[in-house]
């Protein structure tokens, strides 16, 4: 495999010095695309190594576009290994055409608290996300616990008096109403990236994320990431979380439309070549329709049943 042990070729090690990342970018091949993806962790998250693979589809613009998948996830990366493979995505289902020509001006900052296990997604949002948006205004935090003496920055950034939080609950106040009243208007809003039993464990034990003033979204519209399953009808992706959030703090709805492009694409392209739409598990117990056994688990058993009665849970 690319930069893998063979015969007559050493390891590399990982403390070999290795270039920045905007070196990284300027060194790819003439007319290739940029696109990443991140598989050597070391503790507690920490990115080590890093795959950029060439991607045949690319011109210049499309190359500037996905550079900024390698930027945003290398910003406290001292060590970077990089080769050149086949591309990730063939270029029939190139997302790059789908991704804005330039980043997004936004004044608000945007944190990505992301659960290790949802790194590894192939079809996760947040790289889509982030590739639309300015480096400095998004930054993604891998973990499952934070502390003030684990990521001092994350500490700060709780603690200051314009940050929110975006996490549903009797205590959440509705965002659009929020900032109506605020006498303070919000520079900085967190989300937590991953399965709900994942968000609700990091909020839950995380004592820095009761630290923001906590918002949710009020809205109507229906999740068109079709290709992953949901708890119920009305949940949302991360990426759309985000694009609904900013365009309600930005005040700008070609924000929200913006950011749903690329995700649109991915689940058109992949429903075209064997997806299929997954309905939430709110539906398909209503429906009759789950697939599984009921759980004997009785704490399990009690979720479905909440599920099925629309009650949040």
């Amino acid at each position: 495999p690319p930069g893998g042990a063979g015969p007559g070729r050493r390891r590399p090690s990982r403390a070999a010095a290795a270039p920045p990342a905007a070196q990284a970018v300027a060194a790819a091949p003439p007319g290739a695309a940029l696109a990443v993806a991140s598989r050597r962790l070391g503790p507690r998250g920490a990115l080590v190594g890093l795959r950029i693979t060439g991607n045949s589809c690319g011109n210049s613009l499309h190359r500037s576009r996905l550079s900024r998948l390698l930027i945003f996830r290398l910003a406290s990366c001292k060590t970077l290994s990089v080769s050149w493979a086949e591309p990730t995505r063939p270029q029939k289902v190139c997302l790059c055409p789908f991704l804005p020509v330039h980043p997004l001006h936004i004044s608000t900052h945007l944190y990505i608290i992301q659960h290790p296990a949802e790194e590894n997604k192939v079809l996760r949002t947040v790289p889509l996300l982030a590739a639309c948006l300015p480096q400095d205004k998004c930054k993604v935090k891998i973990g499952r616990r934070f502390s003030e003496e684990r990521d001092p920055e994350l500490s700060t950034v709780c603690r200051k008096s314009g940050t929110l939080i975006l996490y549903p609950g009797a205590e959440a106040a509705n965002l659009e109403e929020f900032i109506l009243d605020s006498p303070i208007y919000p520079t900085t809003i967190i989300i937590i990236d991953g399965t709900w039993s994942q968000a609700k464990d990091i909020f839950y034990k995380n004592s820095l994320f009761r630290l923001p003033t906590q918002v949710q979204l009020k809205t109507s519209i229906s999740s068109q990431y079709v290709i992953r399953t949901q708890p119920t009808n009305r949940c949302l992706s991360t990426l759309e979380c985000a694009a609904v959030a900013l365009s309600i703090l930005e005040k700008n709805i070609y924000i929200q439309e913006t950011l749903l492009r690329p995700l649109q694409a991915l689940c058109s392209f992949q429903l075209q070549h064997g997806a299929q739409i997954r309905l939430s598990k709110e539906h398909l117990l209503k429906n009759g329709l789950y697939p599984k056994p009921m759980p004997k688990n009785k704490r399990k058993l009690r979720k479905m049943e909440l599920l099925m009665n629309s009650i949040k849970i």
